[in-house]
Formats: C-alpha cells, structure tokens, sequence
C-alpha cells in the first residue's frame, strides 16, 4: 500500500469534500428545473429561523404552497421537496438540519417529522392548548379584537383536536360581562341555545359589523354611569344592524 505523504498542514486544511447532507435524494437534472432559481427566491422569501415566535406549520403549509408553483414529471415529488426545504432555512432551523446524522433523511415525511418533532414538541402543543381553553378577553378588548386573538391561537395549533362546540363554548366563557350581554341579546335572550352554526354566524356577524363601524377617535373618559348607559346604547345599535343584516 502507498504511503500517505500529507504533511500535518496538508492534513490540518479543512475540506469541502469532508462535508455531507443530512439529505440524500435522487440527483434531478438540470433540464428538470426550468423555474429552480425562480423557487428558490419564492421559497427564500419565507424563511424559518426556529424562534419560539414562528409558526412551524404556518412555515410548512407556505412551502408547500409554493412547492406546487413546480411541477416535474421525471422525478419524484419527495426528490424535489428534500432538495427545496433547506432554502426554507435560516440560522438557528438551518443549524439543526445541518446537525441531523449524513443521509439520514431520506424521504419528505421523515424530513417534516423531524422537523415538526424539533420545532413542535408535545410540550408547545399542550402550552397552546391550554393557551386556547383558558381564553379570557381582555376588558379594554373589542370583540372584533378578541375574535381575531382567540383565531390566532387555533392556527398556532392547528392539530388541538377541540371540536367546534368545545371551541365556541369557549371563547363565549372567556368574554367580558358586557359583551356576553351583547352577544346574549343578539341571540334573542340566550347565546347557548343556538346551534353551533348558527352561533359561529353570529360572532362572525357582530365582530364584522364591530369592525367596520369602530370610532377610532378617542373618546373623553366617562363615569361608570355614563359609560353603562353608552354600553346600552352600543347594544343597541349592533342589534339593530344584525336586525337589518338579516332582512
């Protein structure tokens, strides 16, 4: 056998050879990938760096949003979304996947397992679970505001597993005594006895119909007397224009 003349410094020099993927995949050709750098900069514009205020499955529902803009007849579509997703990647997300052991990934579903397994962990679940059981509106919150907040968190975790009875039982529990009263009167005396449909209808209807009537203005702070009697008022006009909504 030849000896090995390196010296140490020869030895010591990293090299490019030395480095693998976690990825192993078919190779595609390049006459294969007509839009490659247009989906690439698509991909790129919707980066995940693993900070606990992303979304892992907002970020994988996008990629694969744009992931149909490609569409390859000779090579398979698991090929091209392992080849993709590290472009999806950025510092601390892009670190992991260049730590996972040379080759161990081989299919689309192990790479979105693992992926889901480091970034959504039964322990972020559990937390926004109960993040969504234990919504409370806050007193300085319309119920526009509150609809919108307590709809984040079911697309935070969008595996809950609540049925839409539990959900809207829910959010109702966790509103202030004055918007219940407001939602109890648009329900003609008592909101739990609608359907769930027809009671999803309704918050729909009023928390639209808040939106686009909000004052934006600033109003002078008022006496609790005042301020009960404008909330009357305020009853007032969204019943009337749920009223008119339905005719």
């Amino acid at each position: 056998m030849a000896e090995d003349t390196s010296t140490l410094r020869d030895l010591a020099v990293p090299s490019a050879l030395s480095l693998h993927s976690s990825i192993s995949g078919p190779l595609i050709e390049l006459d294969d990938l007509e839009l490659k750098l247009a989906l690439i900069s698509m991909v790129q514009h919707n980066q995940f760096g693993g900070l606990p205020t992303e979304n892992p499955n907002l970020h994988l529902s996008i990629f694969l949003e744009c992931f149909e803009v490609l569409n390859l007849s000779r090579v398979s579509s698991d090929a091209n979304k392992l080849k993709l997703f590290p472009f999806s990647l950025k510092d601390d997300a892009r670190a992991w996947l260049h730590s996972l052991p040379v080759g161990s990934i081989t299919t689309w579903e192990q790479l979105s397992e693992a992926f889901l397994a480091k970034y959504y962990p039964p322990s972020r679940k559990a937390q926004l679970s109960k993040q969504i059981l234990c919504f409370v509106q806050q007193e300085d919150e319309s119920l526009y505001d509150a609809w919108e907040r307590f709809n984040k968190l079911l697309r935070l975790c969008p595996n809950h597993g609540f049925e839409k009875w539990l959900i809207l039982h829910t959010f109702y529990d966790g509103l202030t005594y004055y918007t219940r009263m407001m939602v109890n009167a648009a329900s003609g005396g008592a909101f739990m006895n609608k359907t769930v449909s027809d009671g999803y209808s309704l918050i729909e209807v009023m928390a639209e119909n808040q939106y686009q009537w909000s004052n934006e203005r600033v109003e002078p702070k008022m006496s609790p007397s005042r301020s009960n009697v404008d909330s009357l008022t305020l009853l007032a006009d969204i019943v009337d224009a749920l009223a008119q909504k339905v005719d």
